[in-house]
């Protein structure tokens, strides 16, 4: 028997579970409180739209950190390969990049969007916009809309409102004393995959916007190949995302500035450029004028001795005031714990309702990893809902 299932948000994770439902027979509404859907998805698709990383699940994985368990069945369900089906038969074919990284063809998010809410509205989905959710009153749902406020009382609910970062693209956290309130636990919110905040001197104003390539970067243990990239107020890009738990756990940034070369070798190069100027060595060595900045920014003043300044360039420590505020973040740890929810991504304190996508205490880096991990909980959470609204004979 049909059920009336109520989807609150409208991203990625909430368009998986509305899927779901509607496939499983329910009546199906999503509640968004934007004027239109996925705006985060969208946002992130200017720039090549990374849906996954072609990767073996173990590596794949290991990307979750401390949730890795919590989410690997959900991940086993719905992993890489099963993400690149899904857009392909959205009629978007996709491409492995040499990264390993995951891109639609056209390289776009809304061809893709469009497809998705194409089927949803074939399966009589109903999107409700700019309907905020204000809240519970018994078994209704509270929502402030463009006609008034309204209340619902639906079968079975599904809240994927995101985390707490980009509030103008709809994710703001609002939604984390409602649930604190009707007895959820959750996880204080911080900045995941965010810029690192450095206090310059005017001399590096002229490196503003420079790239820093060909680096490893390292903190707390934890270490990759990537690039950076100086910005007025610290640095910014990939290879730092991967790192932000760390440093924002107060772990100092390192750098090696020569990842393909030892020690030794380095040294050697170094000697040779001994009774020149410290700039001219590192010239010599072979950093770029952005590196060179950085370099004499927080290394001065720079040891004489091969040795030393060879081991300062293969682990340059970067002072740092941690992540950049958590609404400049691209993500949020944080949200529902793992023990606020069952195996169905259920709330314990709340039967019947249902909690997806980063509303969950999770983080992971970009690089297709947190899209998909919120459409695997997505999906997850719909069919745990669908089954739910079935009841038990369903």
């Amino acid at each position: 028997m049909a059920a009336e299932a109520w989807v609150i948000g409208a991203g990625p994770a909430g368009l998986m579970a509305a899927l779901e439902l509607a496939r499983a027979g329910h009546v199906v509404h999503i509640a968004e409180s934007m004027p239109s859907p996925a705006r985060k998805l969208l946002m992130a698709g200017k720039s090549g739209l990374n849906i996954t990383k072609d990767e073996p699940l173990p590596a794949f994985l290991a990307h979750y950190g401390q949730a890795q368990d919590w989410l690997t069945p959900m991940l086993a369900d719905f992993g890489p390969e099963a993400v690149k089906a899904w857009a392909e038969a959205l009629g978007q074919a996709v491409y492995t990049g040499s990264s390993g990284r995951v891109f639609p063809v056209v390289h776009k998010a809304s061809p893709l969007l469009r497809a998705w809410l194409a089927e949803l509205e074939g399966l009589a989905v109903q999107l409700h916009r700019r309907w905020r959710w204000t809240g519970f009153d018994g078994a209704q749902l509270c929502f402030s809309t463009p006609e008034g406020d309204v209340a619902v009382t639906p079968s079975v609910v599904v809240l994927a409102l995101g985390g707490a970062s980009w509030s103008r693209l709809g994710s703001d956290g609002s939604w984390a004393p409602i649930l604190a309130a009707e007895g959820v636990k959750l996880a204080p919110f911080a900045p995941s995959n965010a810029g690192l905040l450095v206090s310059w001197s005017a001399y590096m104003t002229r490196h503003f916007g420079a790239a820093l390539k060909g680096l490893r970067l390292s903190a707390g243990g934890f270490s990759l190949r990537g690039e950076a990239v100086i910005s007025a107020r610290g640095l910014e890009g990939g290879g730092l995302y991967p790192l932000t738990p760390a440093l924002r756990e107060g772990a100092v940034l390192r750098l090696d500035l020569f990842p393909d070369l030892s020690l030794a070798a380095l040294e050697a190069r170094l000697e040779r450029t001994r009774g020149d100027s410290a700039a001219n060595r590192l010239r010599k060595a072979g950093l770029d004028a952005a590196k060179q900045a950085l370099v004499m920014e927080v290394a001065r003043p720079l040891p004489g001795g091969a040795a030393a300044l060879a081991a300062v360039l293969k682990d340059l420590a970067v002072p740092h005031q941690g992540p950049r505020p958590m609404d400049e973040a691209i993500s949020t740890a944080g949200g529902v714990t793992r023990d606020s929810v069952d195996e169905g991504l259920q709330l314990r304190a709340r039967p019947g309702v249902f909690v997806a996508g980063e509303m969950l205490d999770w983080e992971a880096p970009t690089g297709g990893y947190l899209l998909t991990a919120c459409l695997a909980t997505g999906r997850h959470a719909g069919r745990a809902a669908a089954g739910y609204a079935a009841g038990p004979a369903g």
